[in-house]
């Protein structure tokens, strides 16, 4: 056969091979977008369908629970705006600022967490990393996600007060609809302000990520705590009059800036609910909030189209950054904190000391957990340490305390079920390990009640104190709050930690999944009853004696009960009964839990 033969044949036979090239082309950006699409709603179809096969229970509680929360909050708001609707001309402005402000900051530092462990630190993100998309529809995709659980706090919170607003001035229904794309358009900018300064940060920043993290958090904290110190440093004896509003509103006028979102939502919204005098005033004041929309609106596409440039150029130099760097292979020094928590104690108490610092150091480096942890109860802190501001009488100070107590449970009780009962189950992969050490099963489930104990009872404790010093309480209500936040803390982590042993998920790798499961929602629903009863029992006598002095002296006959129960007998059996369901509620978990973890086979 010629030379010109073979290349003939050479050219024919890879002539199909280069026809099937030429016809694979790449997506566009358009077709990527709509397949990311694609497989989030294919992700929330399966979920909802996993939810209504396997956890019912959960779902029901969420929906009845959120139902019950949402619409106390309408009937809260719909009492303030009636007692406010007098002062409307610059007092819901200005509160409407300073409410919108402050959730935009947080929007900006909860979507930057989330996209940071979502683009980052997921399997699903190394997955991404190999496979032909841009890095555009990757930062959307995930950005979607980042969205929704960061803002679906400030829907829950924001519908009541708003839908409460547009009732009380009976506003036109043209507000209602203009509710849903306001919030939206809103959440859109700070989330996406998050997300630029999350991937700039990861990019250009490798070896001081932490450092600028922690000077924000740090100067954001600062900034917070003197708005609040300035804003309500001086205590009023005609507190919770109009004067007394107006001079408390004027201190926030910082907030109502042109150029911030919160004030264009504020302005918006204010205009689409009034009401005009004639048809024409009712269509000026709607064309005019349309204009903020579109304000907000644009923005929003400003900020989308800049954060997709921005992604395009730096999310894979930052990723490849991040997976690249290498620790150092010299051996750090032990913290001193670590330190002396392994040397505070006997040497046959080492081993669960050595249990407690191995968590402790894991805490520290999820910053998924200490951020919520420092966000949550340093938001506590500061609406305890304004408490102070307002004038109370000891029936509300005593009630408002007791509320105070029960919120301070509540927010544990989530997070010992989002963080602390999984944590036996996230030793599966790793419990090969655990089974080769010279250390009995017990500890590893004491040393998990213990740090949940520990950490949670310093915090707690301070924030109640914290509440009761701005309230006027006096030294005995001081004392039986700190009692019975003591034994919240100690029962929650036993019930936490117990049914964590009792029902482990060994195979599963994710703690919200796991939290999310039948042992996660059972323990969520027993820590909310185990808290109704402490709050509840040891609230009555104290409120029993108030209701004497509030009815007066004339139904004798329960008088002398009353007064018994605010005696030193009856705060003393309420303590008692305390202390008894709490020991119940913490030795009961932890029994069957450690009868179950002996006789585990992983």
């Amino acid at each position: 056969m010629s030379v010109p033969s073979l290349s003939a044949a050479a050219s024919a036979a890879a002539q199909p091979y280069s026809s099937s090239i030429s016809s694979c082309r790449l997506l566009s950006i358009e077709q990527e977008s709509r397949l990311c699409f694609r497989l989030r709603a294919r992700i929330a179809y399966s979920t909802l369908r996993v939810m209504l096969a396997g956890s019912r229970l959960r779902l029901c509680l969420v929906v009845i629970l959120s139902a019950l929360f949402w619409g106390s909050l309408y009937g809260l708001f719909v009492e303030a705006f009636t007692f406010l609707n007098v002062l409307h001309a610059e007092v819901i402005s200005l509160m409407f600022n300073a409410f919108f402000s402050s959730l935009m900051i947080m929007l900006v530092f909860s979507t930057g967490i989330l996209i940071y462990g979502g683009m980052y630190c997921t399997p699903e993100a190394r997955m991404f990393m190999t496979l032909p998309i841009r890095s555009e529809a990757i930062f959307s995709h995930k950005f979607q996600e980042a969205l929704w659980f960061s803002s679906w706090g400030f829907i829950l919170l924001g519908s009541p007060m708003l839908v409460a607003y547009g009732v009380v001035r009976e506003s036109p229904w043209t507000y209602f609809c203009l509710l849903l794309p306001f919030m939206v358009s809103f959440v859109v900018i700070p989330a996406t302000v998050g997300s630029i300064l999350c991937m700039a940060m990861v990019a250009w920043l490798p070896r001081l990520r932490i450092h600028a993290i922690s000077i924000g958090l740090a100067a954001t904290c600062i900034g917070g705590l003197w708005l609040a110190w300035s804003t309500l440093s001086s205590v009023r004896p005609d507190s919770m009059s109009v004067v007394w509003f107006e001079q408390t509103f004027t201190r926030l006028a910082i907030t109502e800036q042109k150029l911030f979102p919160s004030w264009w939502l504020s302005c918006g919204l204010i205009e689409s609910a009034r009401v005009g005098k004639t048809p024409s005033d009712s269509f000026a004041s709607l064309l005019e909030s349309l204009k903020f929309l579109s304000v907000l609106v644009a923005n929003g596409l400003l900020l989308q189209l800049l954060a997709g440039w921005l992604a395009r150029h730096a999310y894979r130099l930052g990723f490849s950054q991040l997976a690249g760097e290498v620790p150092t292979r010299r051996q750090r020094p032990i913290g001193w904190f670590d330190q002396m928590l392994m040397n505070a104690g006997p040497t046959a108490s080492r081993p669960l000391r050595l249990l407690i610092v191995k968590d402790l150091r894991l805490f520290r480096r999820d910053i998924s957990q200490w951020s919520q942890f420092v966000i949550f109860f340093g938001l506590l802190g500061l609406y305890f340490f304004n408490v102070r501001s307002f004038n109370f009488n000891n029936t509300y100070a005593s009630l408002i305390g007791f509320l105070n107590l029960a919120v301070v449970g509540l927010i544990l009780s989530t997070f010992t079920t989002r963080f602390v009962f999984p944590m036996i189950s996230l030793e599966g992969r790793r419990f090969w390990i655990l089974g080769l050490l010279p250390v009995h099963r017990d500890s590893i489930v004491w040393s998990k009640f213990l740090f949940s104990f520990l950490g949670g009872i310093f915090p707690c404790c301070g924030l109640v104190l914290l509440s009761d010093v701005m309230l006027g309480i006096n030294t005995r209500g001081i004392l039986i709050h700190e009692l019975c936040c003591v034994m919240l803390c100690m029962g929650l982590s036993g019930i936490a930690v117990g049914l964590g042993a009792r029902m482990p998920d060994l195979r599963e790798s994710s703690p919200s999944k796991i939290a999310a499961g039948f042992g996660g929602t059972l323990s969520l629903v027993v820590s909310s009853l185990f808290i109704m009863v402490v709050v509840i029992v040891a609230a009555l006598p104290t409120h029993l004696f108030l209701a004497t002095h509030a009815f007066g002296q004339a139904a004798s006959e329960s008088a002398g009960f009353f007064l018994w129960a605010d005696s030193s007998l009856g705060v003393a059996a309420s303590m008692g009964i305390v202390i008894i369901v709490s020991l119940i509620a913490t030795c009961v978990p932890l029994a069957v839990g450690l009868r179950s973890f002996r006789r585990l086979e992983p």
